[in-house]
């Protein structure tokens, strides 16, 4: 024990009194693609506007919302088409300080959106909340946290339906809620994301709403980013 003890202890001896091995170096020489700029005239072409995602995104994003029905009139008792304030948005959920403080730190931009009235009663709210393009992961956790309660109790109350080519995106339609001396009220919600933004449609009425209407209203808003 005694020649075990004693041989460990020299060798953390031997090994203190050696010079510290260095570190290989961490950049890399020859790891850059191409090794040398392409001479000009044969860079590869820019992406089409179709195929960039960020060009297309990066303009108005106003522009990108689907545009009203003929015949739709202003949101009376709501906000008018343009841009959203972050503290306005927050104030929309039940947790508003955790909704401040998720945007913030997921890298909000900005966030347009369009909203009216059509027939007796309904009333379509869009909003296209974007995040910074290194902040697109926000973009997903955004819709992903607003899917993940719908099924709810409190909320639709079902598993809702695909948008087609969405990848993550839903479509619902809440029950009925009838409550003594008002008209019933019908819900219609639809959530997705795509690239950096995150897109929510609300429709309400007191009328029941169709599968269809919020579905192909979706698939408007999806097309067009």
């Amino acid at each position: 024990m005694l020649g075990v003890i004693g041989g460990t202890a020299v060798g953390y001896g031997v090994q203190a009194q050696r010079e510290p091995t260095p570190l290989p170096a961490l950049n890399q020489p020859g790891l850059a693609h191409p090794a040398k700029p392409l001479p000009k005239g044969e860079e590869p072409d820019p992406l089409p506007a179709a195929e960039d995602a960020l060009a297309k995104t990066d303009g108005d994003l106003r522009k990108l919302l689907v545009p009203r029905p003929a015949g739709a009139r202003d949101n009376e008792f709501g906000p008018r088409d343009g841009w959203y304030d972050i503290a306005s948005y927050a104030r929309d959920f039940k947790d508003e300080s955790w909704m401040l403080t998720f945007l913030g730190e997921s890298r909000l931009r900005r966030i347009a959106f369009r909203s009216w009235e059509s027939g007796e009663s309904r009333t379509t709210i869009i909003r296209l909340v974007q995040f910074a393009p290194s902040g697109e992961l926000g973009a997903v956790d955004h819709a992903e946290d607003q899917l993940s309660y719908m099924d709810g109790e409190e909320h639709a109350d079902n598993p809702g339906d695909a948008i087609k080519g969405s990848g993550n995106g839903r479509y619902y339609v809440y029950p009925a809620h009838r409550e003594a001396g008002y008209l019933d009220l019908y819900r219609a919600r639809a959530i997705f994301q795509r690239g950096d933004v995150m897109a929510e449609i609300d429709i309400f009425d007191t009328k029941k709403i169709s599968k269809k209407d919020i579905r192909t209203l979706a698939e408007k808003q999806l097309e067009r980013l």
